[in-house]
Formats: structure tokens, sequence, C-alpha cells
């Protein structure tokens, strides 16, 4: 009878849950496929940091094992605004995708909150592979990535490094390294403006131990500056109006802590790939101020498996949500052909 109650008891709390989930109010900024089934997940980062996830499954799946992807970015933004729309598409297209919050931010864990990590942050991407290669509905040797934008640099330091990433994909990508030492088109690329970069920023550092709190940096502002540069704009279109704002998301909101980026100064992270022996494919608009990334790294691949894509008249944001540019049909077709 006990044994009976136990049953009685799981059948009651799963009911619930399926319930709650199915009751639970669609907080994405996109409209989600109707063919699609999302939950939700947790899976921990080698560092024992439990990141939350939205898992996107095709509701009549073709096969017993799918290919998988991971999908995480841009930078400073949650899974319910560009990844998520990634995550959605893909698994309309047959994919099992997974959309997750990098660690100290959105509803995954790791304190201090607001930070970001050259390693820790490409560490993400190897535990969502963790997760979905050990998955019984997914098939472990078709294990793909996509980042956006800063993401998608770390996309690329993770594909140089974690060899069951069978193809990458960077979509309008940061290397955040690099801008965080050098300043936007490399303007700082000089060691007395990294040394006065580093003097704020550790004087920082001594402030917020005094306060006992750290200062945050501030996302995109609530209001435009009239001089405020096109790419700003694109951004304050994308985080600051429905089309893109969510109420977790550092752009739209406070933003990063003033000292996140002092690591990024000190630990390039795209030393190594030149040796990335899988396939990568870099898309980027044309009219984007960071075209420039993608190029100079794609000139860094090897291989006859690196493609690099620029869509005429796109933006750097355009690439976040705009389903007119984002070239799904090139995505899924380099995947799948690369995963085979």
């Amino acid at each position: 009878m006990k044994t009976l109650y136990i049953i009685i008891a799981g059948l009651i709390i799963a009911g619930a849950a399926i319930f709650l989930y199915k009751n639970h109010k669609w907080d994405k900024t996109f409209v989600k496929n109707s063919d699609v089934i999302v939950s939700r997940v947790h899976f921990t980062n080698r560092y024992g940091i439990k990141l939350a996830g939205d898992l996107y499954i095709p509701k009549n799946k073709s096969a017993k094992k799918l290919p998988a992807i991971a999908i995480s970015g841009p930078f400073g933004a949650v899974k319910e605004q560009s990844s998520g729309l990634y995550a959605n598409e893909m698994a309309h297209r047959g994919f099992i995708a997974l959309a997750f919050d990098p660690s100290f931010t959105g509803e995954s864990g790791g304190t201090s909150r607001f930070v970001a990590s050259p390693d820790i942050n490409t560490e993400d991407l190897s535990a969502a592979v963790d997760y979905l290669i050990n998955r019984d509905d997914v098939d472990s040797d078709k294990i793909g990535i996509i980042g956006i934008c800063g993401f998608g640099g770390f996309a690329i330091n993770a594909a140089a490094m974690d060899t069951r990433i069978r193809a990458t994909v960077a979509m309008t990508m940061y290397d955040m390294t690099r801008v965080s030492a050098n300043g936007y088109f490399d303007a700082d690329n000089n060691s007395d403006a990294r040394y006065k970069t580093k003097v704020a920023l550790n004087n920082q550092r001594t402030i917020d131990y005094k306060n006992g709190f750290a200062e945050l940096a501030g996302g995109v502002p609530d209001v435009l500056p009239d001089d405020a540069p096109q790419f700003m704009r694109d951004y304050y279109d994308y985080y600051k109006t429905p089309r893109g704002y969510h109420k977790r998301s550092l752009n739209s909101n406070g933003g990063w802590k003033k000292t996140s980026s002092l690591s990024m100064i000190n630990m390039p992270i795209l030393q190594y790939a030149d040796e990335i022996r899988t396939a990568v494919l870099l898309v980027h608009g044309e009219n984007a101020h960071s075209r420039y990334f993608s190029e100079d790294v794609f000139k860094r691949l090897r291989g006859d498996n690196k493609e690099l894509m620029i869509i005429p008249g796109a933006s750097h944001v355009d690439l976040y949500d705009n389903m007119d540019a984002i070239p799904f049909d090139k995505i899924e077709s380099f995947i799948r052909k690369n995963m085979n």
C-alpha cells in the first residue's frame, strides 16, 4: 500500500509540473512555432555552476535520435531573446536545440552576478554539449553549436577546444577579448591605452570592495544621445523596445558590472582558431560595425570546411532576429552537411 501511495504521489507531482509548465506564461520575445515542444532544463558546467536552458524539440520527430545544437548569445542577452529564436527555428527544422543563459546571468547560477569570463563562458558551451550528448534522443555524433555576437567568439574558442563539436556557426561575431583590450576597430591597441583602462578598472575594484557591492556599467541607455552612432541606435531598437526587451537581459537593463571586462583584456580567446579541424560557418551583415571580427577570424581558419557569408544590406543587430536576413536555410544545410 505504501508503494502505491508513493506512485500516486509521484504521478500527482508530475502532472502538476506538466500543468504548471503548460500554463506558464510565454515570456520570449518571439512567437513559438506550433510544431515545437519547449521544456525547461538545467545542467552543470565543469565549475559547478548550474545553467538554465530551454530545450526545443520537434513535435513530430522523424527519427529516434536527432542531431542537436547548443545556442547562446548575444553577449548580455538571455535565452528568451535571440538564442531562443534560433533554437525555435532550428527545432522547427528537425534539430533538438538548446538555448541557455550563460553563467552569472539570466536564470543560470553563479556568483557574483553579471560578470563574464573568457574561460567560463567558453566552458558553458561545452557543458551544453555534455548535456545534449548524454540525452537518449540525441545522436551523439551529430552535435553543433551556434554562438551569436559575443558568443560567436566563445563558440570559435569552444570549437578549438572541444573535439566533440562537429559544426560551429558564429553569427554577427564579436571577439569580446579583442574589443576589451583594443577598443573598437583596434583604435586603442597600444600598451598605454590598455594600462589606462586597467588602472580605471582596478580602481573600481577597490571602490566595489569598500562599498560592499559592485557598480553596474548600465546596459543600452534609456535615452539615446543625439550623436549616438548607428550601431548604438540599432542596439536600442532591439534591447529597449518591445521587439527585444526582456526583464532579465543585462543589455536591456542595468548591464554588466563595471569590472566584468577586466579578465577579457588579459586573456585573448582565439589563439588557436587556426587549429580547428571541424566545420565553421561565419555569418555577418554587410553593414555591421563588427564585420571585421568575422573577416579577420576567417583569414586564420584552415581547411576546406570553413565559410564566410556576408548578408547584403544587413546590420549587426539584423542577425539577432530579422527572419528575412538570417540565412536559416544556409545554416541548416551547412550543419547537416558537416555532421554527416
